[in-house]
């Protein structure tokens, strides 16, 4: 007789502090291996933390994918410039577990954060993808109705390479303009 692994759906939910010690771990990956971010090295647990509080005491979303128990993956809407003009716009991040990767939990990351962020005085989200080669990002963006709206060549070197930004961007909400 085979046993049979039942796994739980996968839910999005709001990350909390316990989730801290496994975002981290996430995003070390993609600091470490891959130029999905410009950072060069990894930031511990305290400056995550630190990174989460920022972007929950603007009142934006910062949300953690579970699936049985587990962290699979996390994406948070930040600020997208420091300067007021740029308030009603927000740039996304999402970072999905390497072994998860495919498995759908982007696109329910990427889903719930629009629609937190279309449920606040926000506009405009972007996206400003590390990597003009990294399809799966500008693929799963495209699914949500981003357009991109340019592309900056050879701005970062990493991993012994130059590296591309793509930047993409949606509307939030019906109507684009805030009045």
């Amino acid at each position: 007789m085979s046993s049979v692994r039942v796994v739980s759906p996968l839910v999005v939910r709001p990350a909390t502090e316990q989730d801290v010690a496994e975002i981290t771990r996430i995003y070390s990956h993609y600091v470490l291996h891959s130029c999905a971010t410009f950072e060069m090295e990894a930031p511990g647990m305290a400056e995550m933390a630190r990174r989460r509080s920022k972007v929950l005491e603007l009142g934006l979303p910062y949300l953690a994918a579970e699936e049985d128990g587990r962290v699979v993956g996390y994406a948070y809407a930040n600020a997208y410039r420091p300067r007021a003009a740029y308030r009603f716009t927000v740039e996304d991040s999402i970072y999905i577990n390497p072994a998860d990767v495919g498995r759908g939990c982007g696109q329910a990351l990427l889903a719930a954060l629009i629609q937190r962020c279309e449920q606040g005085s926000w506009r405009q989200m972007v996206a400003v993808i590390g990597d003009s080669g990294n399809a799966a990002s500008v693929g799963l963006h495209q699914r949500f109705g981003f357009h991109q709206v340019g592309k900056l060549s050879s701005v970062g070197f990493k991993l012994g390479r130059w590296v591309d930004t793509v930047l993409m961007q949606r509307a939030l909400g019906a109507d684009p303009v805030h009045t």
